[in-house]
């Protein structure tokens, strides 16, 4: 830990699963501390892991806000939902539209602002975190017929 600094090691399940391999010293990224234990929650349950890169397919604007519309890797489409939350580069936010493996989202001037969403483009690559709530659902609905 540094004045202006922090370090980290990385796994290379982190490495292969993100956008890591595109950052270069001096990238933004957000951070935002954990939920203490009994502590008042608001927003969505999330657990600060990357389940895989999405790409931003266009950007437009929707009132003050913009209006996302972003593409799931194969496999993760299925853990997300319209009214759902799904994080993007670690910002938890509400789905609006799903089809298929595309997904809208909305995103209000303070979290374009706050975060390094607002410098987001179309064809850009992101992390995505989908709903945890989601996941273990399908587990318990599995059984033991883990495929994997």
């Amino acid at each position: 830990l540094g004045e202006d600094c922090f370090t980290v090691d990385v796994s290379a399940e982190t490495f292969g699963c993100t956008t890591l391999r595109n950052w270069r010293a001096g990238a933004a990224v957000n951070l935002e501390r954990a939920v203490m234990a009994g502590g008042r929650i608001s927003g969505h349950f999330v657990s600060g892991h990357v389940d895989g890169v999405g790409r931003v397919l266009s950007r437009a604007a929707a009132g003050r806000s913009q209006r996302f519309t972003l593409e799931a890797p194969a496999g993760l489409e299925r853990y997300i939902a319209a009214k759902g939350s799904v994080c993007v580069d670690g910002v938890s936010l509400t789905v609006n539209l799903v089809r298929g493996h595309r997904f809208e989202v909305n995103i209000v001037p303070h979290t374009l602002q706050a975060t390094t969403l607002g410098g987001l483009a179309a064809g850009a690559a992101v992390n995505l975190e989908v709903d945890i709530m989601a996941r273990y659902v399908e587990q318990l609905l599995r059984g033991d017929k883990h495929t994997g």
